[in-house]
């Protein structure tokens, strides 16, 4: 069974909890928003029982749930004896930044009862103590922009993972128009045609005779590798950026020969370096 990866995160109010957890949807992560410490065994038995589907869970937990000190130890310390890594993210800000925050969006602490902004910080500073102490990453977001607090998490959490960018691998014909939706699009017609060979013209790349004889062209085979090369050099980087979908167009004249041949190559090339989420689309080819 796939170990699952749990992330805890918490920290005060207004330190950018809601940032980190769009952001680790962002890069794979199931996100539950203010789940009771008691329900989290819970949710480790239904993520089970649906085949190890939810590898990667991050949890937002804050002093909204009261008691949050009383008992928050055991629970966790019973989730790191079972088959799961957790890690505990603790967002923090000084005083009187919060307090400017909550003052622009004019919303009430959660732990001001009275109303008073700086003495529900004091309290809550004191509920999340043992917690803060605990936690594997401390992030102060006191001088962070939104943008700053998201590349952060992303080295943090993030590493190599190659699932988190969806790839498509289209092919086309130029003759019926660029495809709108391209970040990267390649003109293939400098290739060899088979379109001008009898008994080739009237196939398309999917058959092994046209691979084959589009593939055993030495310019073919250059191509194909350096372009390979580019997609290593240029993916991890797209990834780096936060890009979860690629959309790679591949053009040649009438989008049904060269193009298709070299589409399915990358893709295969890609699937076999590891990127999980790859799908070939031949647009000038009826499925």
């Amino acid at each position: 069974m796939t170990k699952k990866k749990i992330v805890i995160v918490t920290g005060l109010s207004g330190s950018g909890k809601s940032t980190v957890a769009h952001t680790l949807e962002d890069v794979g992560f199931f996100c539950v928003d203010n789940l009771p410490l008691d329900l989290l065994p819970k949710l480790l038995e239904l993520t089970d029982s649906r085949g190890g589907e939810l590898t990667h869970l991050a949890l937002v937990i804050d002093s909204r749930q009261r008691r949050l000190s009383n008992h928050y130890s055991e629970v966790l310390n019973s989730i790191e004896s079972k088959s799961a890594s957790l890690e505990i993210l603790f967002l923090d800000s000084r005083d009187e930044v919060l307090i400017r925050r909550y003052s622009e969006t004019r919303r009430q602490h959660p732990m001001a009862d009275a109303g008073n902004v700086s003495d529900g910080i004091n309290k809550e500073r004191r509920e999340l103590r043992e917690i803060k102490e605990r936690a594997d990453w401390v992030i102060d977001t006191s001088d962070m922009t939104v943008h700053q607090l998201r590349e952060e998490v992303r080295k943090i959490f993030q590493s190599s993972r190659n699932d988190v960018l969806k790839i498509v691998v289209n092919s086309f014909g130029f003759g019926k128009g660029l495809p709108m939706e391209s970040d990267l699009l390649l003109d293939v017609r400098f290739l060899p045609n088979p379109y001008f060979l009898d008994n080739l013209k009237n196939k398309d790349g999917r058959d092994p005779e046209v691979a084959e004889w589009v593939c055993s062209n030495e310019t073919t085979k250059k191509f194909l590798e350096k372009l390979e090369e580019l997609l290593v050099f240029l993916l991890p980087l797209y990834i780096k950026e936060g890009k979860q979908y690629l959309t790679i167009s591949i053009g040649c004249t009438g989008g049904r020969h060269r193009s298709v041949v070299v589409a399915d190559r990358i893709a295969e090339s890609l699937t076999l370096k590891g990127y999980k989420s790859v799908e070939v689309r031949h647009r000038e080819i009826a499925a």
